[in-house]
């Protein structure tokens, strides 16, 4: 069916007919040879601009007007211009630039789109900018994918407040998260990190679908997210964030930069958040949301010289929640409570060295963490602890042009780690030692990237991980990409499902621990047009995810426990989704989305759907803003499909047919702008949506039938909010 759908779209879907330029724009200052970023490149006959990629590639498309003239600007560096004919069409480029430091700066500024899937990239990769980051209040992580229909953010339980995301309807844990492409969220910190780190750090997110690029490790499974925090030379001198919500929420974050001097510059970013309401809505005797206290602080430092480029950094955070019954506190603990505490601290540092040859280089990341972990839910008690150290050495080079690139290198990964709840007790020290090669073919309209992993697991032995990803044009206006391969983590089936102890089941623990593996295969189709003679794009894409092994969570298995158990070929995802994108007049723009999962494994001895996640999901984002820019309306509705409910055997008339009900989520927000402020306000679940009863037997939580986990709702009301940014930035 699938297949039909795709055939159909391409069939039907406006195709224009012209041709396209890509190319490199690089930089010398007749020592060594750079790419540039965010260099413009604009065709004067066609009137058309775009600006290079990170690492200085560009496309443009061409009119049917020949001859023209293209124009490269880029900051520092003397303008050059190339004529281009009609003999030019599906040309790569490749452009030089000269340092020009005695002559005035052209300094380029521009509004990147906040929100779209990149053309330059062979991996299908969808971007999140600052500017799409602001249209909700984005108080943290688990709050930016707010306007987004790819990646589904969901509370794991109605007493502890923690959160995770889905993509492909796959839990989190098989997504692979890094910031700055560093690892994040992993091992203690996947299930309360997503909260641990503000949306105003963020410059931008980049979500890969698919299995990503083996060199950043073996882990993604089901797809990649990526962080970038603001960089010190190109973000605001002084920022600041606060934030209130009429449910007891406050947010205060100062960021501030400093040029140190040419070639060092630094930045700090602070972050406090509150939870101080006593909310409970549904009157059940538990709050709706945890009461908190969270301190985050994040240091970094970089360093800019002609053969290396350096950085450095510290981030550090402190968590405490308390939740459980209203009258449940560290003073007074009496009765049903949840206290969480983490401690978090590490350091990460990339180092980059420029070859003598056009984009060759060395690049060395490394970091060491530390994480502690204390929780408590009602009389059981977790605690846990964790070491890490990573490395990552890769190695940039070309083989004879710029066409032909690839990329080796080797990682290294030690974790220390343990976990101990109930009589349970998973301790493990793991050294993983692995290398790496990926070659990368673009052509004028074709593009392959192809890798391979090899790792020894001081546990598993060998684990080999080939991956492929490929892109074809059909138009300058259609990209067809294809993606394939291997991915595979350790679990921790402890910390990974920590708020399945918001019941009074006992655990089965896993007889062993084997590593969890997963084949991902998938593409997409993407064509670009024009609605009232504005940009205008359609996305559908296709996923299926194989395990050949997992460890399954089975809730259905007896009555009163979880069992944990390995199972091979018998889970598996299916995940398709189709976004519309486009702007029926200028300062409008519409996102439209339909998302069908189909995720299954085998629970009380049968293969059925995994619970609580919708089959069906529809998406509407609408932003429009004035002419002058003054004012900025966006409004989001997301409409959840039913989802299958645990069949325990406990407690069926909670909800006798297993299954939730449809239901919609509606988030507005309004912002001013009045020269440097921002003020907005703003509502989440406009319509007061609530999950009836979300804790069964919430008045007996000593009894077998208590459990706070059967959440696929939203537990808290109507949210009302207000805010204002301030920020002043370095004159250019």
């Amino acid at each position: 069916m699938y297949q039909k759908i795709i055939l159909f779209l391409i069939c039907c879907l406006p195709i224009f007919a012209s041709a396209q330029i890509k190319g490199l724009v690089q930089g010398t200052n007749s020592i060594s040879l750079k790419p540039i970023s965010n260099a413009k490149v604009k065709l004067l006959v066609a009137e058309r601009v775009v600006f290079t990629a990170e690492d200085g590639t560009f496309e443009i498309f061409l009119s049917r007007a020949f001859p023209d003239t293209l124009v490269i600007l880029a900051e520092g560096y003397y303008a050059d211009s190339i004529i281009l004919m009609e003999k030019d069409k599906y040309t790569a480029l490749s452009v030089i630039l000269q340092t020009n430091q005695s002559f005035q700066e052209i300094v380029v500024n521009h509004d990147r789109i906040g929100h779209g899937i990149s053309k330059m990239k062979t991996l299908h990769v969808e971007e999140l900018t600052s500017s799409e980051l602001r249209k909700a209040a984005c108080c943290n992580l688990s709050e930016s994918f707010e306007t987004n229909a790819s990646v589904d953010v969901s509370i794991s339980d109605a007493v502890s407040g923690a959160k995770k995301i889905q993509m492909m309807g796959i839990d989190g844990v098989y997504t692979q998260i890094q910031l700055e492409n560093i690892p994040y969220l992993r091992g203690l910190e996947s299930s309360f990190g997503l909260q641990s780190i503000p949306g105003t750090w963020i410059e931008s997110i980049q979500i890969t679908k698919g299995t990503g690029s083996v060199v950043n490790g073996y882990e993604s499974m089901a797809g990649l997210v990526n962080l970038e925090i603001k960089k010190p030379k190109e973000m605001e001198k002084f920022f600041v964030n606060a934030y209130q919500s009429i449910l007891g929420r406050s947010e205060l974050n100062l960021d501030a930069s400093h040029q140190i001097n040419t070639k060092w510059s630094t930045a700090w970013f602070a972050h406090s958040a509150g939870m101080f309401g006593n909310i409970d809505h549904n009157k059940d005797g538990f709050r709706d949301v945890p009461m908190s206290k969270l301190f985050a602080l994040h240091n970094r430092w970089f360093y800019q010289g002609k053969k290396m480029e350096a950085q450095i950094g510290i981030t550090a955070n402190l968590d405490d929640k308390i939740g459980g019954q209203t009258s449940y506190s560290q003073n007074n603990p009496i009765g049903y409570g949840v206290v969480i505490a983490n401690k978090h601290l590490d350091l990460f540092g990339k180092t980059g060295f420029f070859g003598k040859k056009p984009m060759q280089s060395l690049g060395v990341i490394y970091q060491f963490k530390m994480h502690q972990l204390d929780g408590q839910f009602g009389s059981r008690i977790f605690e846990g602890a964790e070491k890490r150290a990573y490395m990552n050495i890769i190695y940039d080079d070309i083989i004879g042009t710029s066409d032909h690139k690839f990329k080796t290198g080797i990682t290294l990964v030690g974790v220390s780690i343990q976990q101990k709840v109930d009589s349970l007790i998973q301790n493990r020290e793991e050294l993983v030692m692995g290398s790496f090669a990926e070659y990368t073919y673009t052509g004028s309209r074709s593009s392959v990237v192809m890798g391979l992993r090899a790792d020894y697991h001081s546990l598993f032995a060998w684990q080999i991980s080939p991956r492929i990803h490929a892109k074809y044009a059909l138009t300058p206006h259609t990209d067809l990409r294809f993606t394939g391969g291997k991915g595979w983590r350790t679990p921790n089936y402890i910390i990974d499902n920590i708020s399945l102890l918001a019941s009074n089941k006992f655990w089965i623990a896993p007889t062993q621990i084997r590593p969890e593996i997963a084949w991902n295969v998938g593409g997409s189709l993407v064509q670009d047009f024009k609605v009232f003679q504005n940009k205008a794009s359609i996305s559908v894409d296709y996923y299926r995810t194989n395990f050949t092994n997992q460890l399954v969570v089975d809730r259905e298995e007896t009555s009163n426990a979880i069992t944990f158990k390995n199972l091979s070929n018998a889970s598996f995802s299916n995940a398709f989704q189709t976004e519309l994108q486009f702007s029926p007049k200028k300062y409008l723009d519409i996102r439209m989305a339909y998302k069908l999962l189909d995720v299954k494994s085998v629970f009380a001895g049968q293969t059925q759907a995994q619970v609580m996640i919708p089959k069906h999901r529809v998406f509407l984002n609408i932003a429009y803003k004035t002419r002058n820019q003054r004012w900025l309306f966006d409004f989001t509705c997301t409409v959840f499909g039913s989802a299958r409910l645990p069949n325990d055997g406990i407690d069926p008339t909670f909800y006798p047919t297993f299954k939730s009900p449809v239901y919609g989520l509606f988030n507005g927000q309004i912002t001013h702008v009045y020269k440097k402020w921002n003020f907005y306000i703003g509502g989440e679940n406009l319509g007061n949506y609530r999950q009836a009863n979300p804790i069964v037997s919430a008045q007996n939580p000593n009894s077998i039938y208590f459990d706070a986990t059967k959440i696929w709702g939203p537990i808290m009301g109507r949210n009302i909010y207000l805010g204002l940014r301030y920020e002043i930035k370095k004159n250019k």
